[in-house]
């Protein structure tokens, strides 16, 4: 068995090491985050989204959304996130704090050029997501590269609960140059 809960350095690791799996191997854990934010009347708003891609020298990741999800709004009144990942196999829990830019518009063309058919019924929706409808499949998938958006999630703040048979709890900022803090669990 592995001991990298032993250590700050370990934990850092292993952290980017699962985000990292999030975004290669679809039955991952880390695939499908939660993803919250704050609507712009001030109510949370949780929602799986799905990790598409992690850079731990940018301190990064990224995930896909429909230009007119509930998100955008949120994220255009107040640009930041949290994301939730519960990896049970490892009794890791990671929760990130994030500062997300929205990217939109032909810049990512070859990025939807390279999406699957089937993943690209996800953007473009009509009517636009959220939008009260009279029955439960009364919407149209019309496939929409303007309607393609792209959150860049800039990582502020890292917590990570490892339970463990001894519970560890460790902080990262960048704020500390991602040196980490332990912390009581």
């Amino acid at each position: 068995m592995s001991n990298w809960f032993e250590t700050l350095e370990g934990i850092h690791t292993q952290i980017w090491d699962t985000l990292v799996q999030g975004v290669v191997d679809a039955d991952h854990p880390a695939r499908q985050p939660t993803f919250a934010t704050v609507s712009p009347d001030n109510w949370p708003e949780a929602r799986t989204v799905v990790l598409r891609g992690s850079d731990s020298e940018a301190a990064t990741i990224w995930v896909h959304t429909d230009l007119h999800s509930d998100k955008i709004r949120s994220l255009q009144t107040t640009p930041r996130a949290a994301l939730h990942i519960w990896d049970a196999d490892q009794a890791l829990q990671i929760r990130l704090q994030a500062e997300v830019q929205i990217e939109s518009g032909p810049t990512l063309r070859p990025i939807w050029d390279n999406i699957p058919d089937h993943s690209k019924q996800s953007y473009g929706v009509t009517p636009p997501p959220g939008t009260p409808i009279d029955t439960g499949l009364d919407y149209v998938k019309d496939p929409n590269p303007d309607t393609f958006a792209m959150l860049h999630c800039q990582i502020t703040h890292i917590d990570a609960v490892h339970l463990g048979e001894q519970h560890r709890r460790a902080s990262f900022s960048r704020q500390r140059q991602w040196t980490g803090q332990w912390l009581s669990p």
